[in-house]
């Protein structure tokens, strides 16, 4: 049997194709060829049990929960002998808006006879990050725009001759080419930025938009609607901007497949057809004959949340650093989440890798570890609702991009059994692969290629804003291949865990973890850090990287 059919995209939106799960076994590292420092699998689940606990409410930001996630993050950088590097203290403000949506909103669409009336978390998801109380979409005109993509490299635009200043635009996730299967649109089946939603909305309002809904189907997006109504329906956080986000779409939205089904049928259109015909080139928008209105009553409050940032400085060359990265927050607690529980632990996502991030730090605090350049351990806020705090820290950086060697980063770390394999998102990329690959091999391991790049995990973390400016980046961990059982196992567990927990109440500490695996990933991340710490190489990108030009520009290479 293909293990790979078991690989669908929502186990690699849990973690950028980390692997992960809960289930019982032994702490110790199980391979005696992975070499390097000892972690301590009681410390390790120690930092989980503390930071997923109920009294942390779910590590929402600018909550009761984030106040002690930060002291507890910088309260062990102290202890560990780590350098504040921010003004004197471990803490960067991240100035935010928090915009609590009206849960009562009701979206309606009408024309041709319609009087179509969808409720708030069962059927869409629809918010605004405009930082005003009341916003309003009324009688706006409806029209699809197949993907809202505009993508001069691959010869599409689906806004193509078209003004959609006021209108509503109803559009696809993932690229041009998924529904058909076409290896030959943008990069086949591996996803790009275009395909993400970040993308789509942003686009939406360039393009003036008053609102933009998104159609959600499981396998495209790889996640399933409870995922959209646990992650997107209550609180949402912005970046702070100057006009309040005047300039954001007034809804930006999800909306279920029977919602877009019913919507398209309205307007005397088959959905399935339709989708076709957007995954085509010369597709052109197609106006519904609909109209769109909705008015929103928000709770919207500036907040300061903030990233977490110990130094252990560099002793030849201190103004060069390499980061380690990982989000501390969840979702707190969402009254909408169904049953009793309503905390979001985040134990897995991602209080694993924020423990990972401070027992390296551990690891490299140790007497006669060599230190020549810098390193920054770097814990950030808001990744959940956007990766908002490691934009604002690459907008921000305490040492320029252009020192910047290199982000490490861990979402969501193995906490089933070791794997053989190691999975880095969208292999192919960066140089720094070629440093992962050679202490997997240290390990008896070997690199698995993204068995779902469609599930466009490599945009959904921490290192991607640092991509994206250009620096080298990259979030590897455990494959599928279970070390005993064999990647079919590996891979049905991996599945069975992310349905039933990836951002539930269900993703909670657990005493019978094994961190074998994790360790082994730990070590790779010290044996990479510890040989790009120590060179005076700065890697880069690979040909035909949508990144290598600015990482060149910014070395004067």
């Amino acid at each position: 049997m293909n293990s790979k059919k078991f690989l669908i995209p929502v186990i690699f939106a849990v973690a950028a194709v980390l692997g992960m799960a809960a289930c019982a076994g032994k702490s110790e590292n199980s391979n005696p060829a992975s070499a390097g420092p000892s972690f301590d699998a009681k410390l390790l689940a120690h930092h989980v049990q503390v930071l997923a606990s109920d009294a942390f409410e779910g590590r929402s930001p600018a909550s009761k929960g984030e106040e002690l996630t930060v002291a507890y993050i910088s309260d062990e950088f102290r202890k560990l002998g780590l350098k504040p590097p921010v003004d004197g203290g471990f803490v960067q403000d991240v100035p935010m808006a928090r915009i609590t949506n009206d849960p009562a909103a009701v979206l309606r669409v009408t024309g041709k006879g319609a009087n179509l009336e969808f409720r708030q978390g069962g059927q869409f998801v629809g918010w605004t990050l405009r930082a005003k109380e009341d916003v309003a979409v009324a009688a706006s005109d409806m029209v699809f725009v197949g993907y809202g993509v505009v993508a001069p490299e691959y010869g599409w635009d689906d806004y193509a001759g078209l003004d959609v200043r006021g209108k509503t635009v109803v559009m696809l996730v993932n690229d041009p080419g998924f529904a058909r299967k076409d290896p030959d649109l943008f990069k086949g089946r591996t996803m790009t930025y275009y395909g993400r939603w970040p993308y789509k909305f942003e686009e939406a309002a360039r393009r003036g938009a008053a609102a933009a809904l998104l159609v959600h189907e499981t396998e495209p997006a790889s996640y399933g609607w409870n995922v959209v109504n646990n992650s997107w329906m209550g609180t949402r956080y912005s970046l702070s901007t100057p006009d309040g986000n005047a300039a954001r779409c007034a809804l930006e939205a999800w909306i279920s497949l029977d919602t877009a089904k019913a919507i398209f049928a309205a307007a005397g259109k088959d959905y399935e057809v339709m989708k076709l015909a957007a995954d085509a080139r010369g597709f052109q928008a197609v106006p519904l004959g609909l109209k769109t209105s909705i008015a929103m009553h928000d709770a919207v409050e500036n907040v300061i949340t903030r990233n977490v940032i110990g130094l252990i400085p560099g002793t030849a060359r201190p103004d060069e650093v390499v980061i380690y990265s990982a989000h501390w927050d969840h979702f707190g607690v969402n009254p909408a989440v169904p049953g009793e529980d309503k905390i979001l632990n985040g134990a897995v996502d991602n209080a694993t890798g924020i423990s990972g991030v401070i027992e390296l730090a551990r690891a490299f605090m140790k007497p006669g570890v060599p230190h020549e350049r810098s390193l920054l351990f770097l814990a950030t806020t808001a990744e959940e609702q956007g990766i908002l705090g490691t934009f604002y820290y690459v907008d921000h950086p305490v040492f320029p991009l252009a020192k910047t060697v290199a982000d490490l980063n861990m979402d969501a770390m193995n906490v089933m059994a070791p794997t053989k394999d190691v999975s880095v998102g969208e292999y192919g990329r960066c140089e720094l692969e070629e440093y992962f690959k050679t202490a997997v091999e240290e390990q008896g391991r070997v690199i698995a290629l993204d068995a779902n790049p469609e599930s466009g995990g490599y945009f959904r973390s921490d290192h991607f804003p640092f991509a994206l400016a250009g620096v080298p980046a990259i979030s590897a961990g455990s494959g599928v291949d279970d070390r005993e059982k064999g990647p079919e196992y590996g891979a049905k567990a991996r599945m069975a865990w992310a349905m039933a927990n990836y951002h539930q109440p269900s993703d909670e500490f657990s005493p019978d973890w094994n961190y074998a695996g994790m360790i082994e990933d730990l070590t790779l991340f010290y044996k990479v850090g510890l040989r790009l710490i120590n060179e005076t190489t700065f890697p880069g990108w690979k040909e035909g990287s949508d990144f290598k030009a600015k990482r060149d520009a910014m070395l004067n290479r």
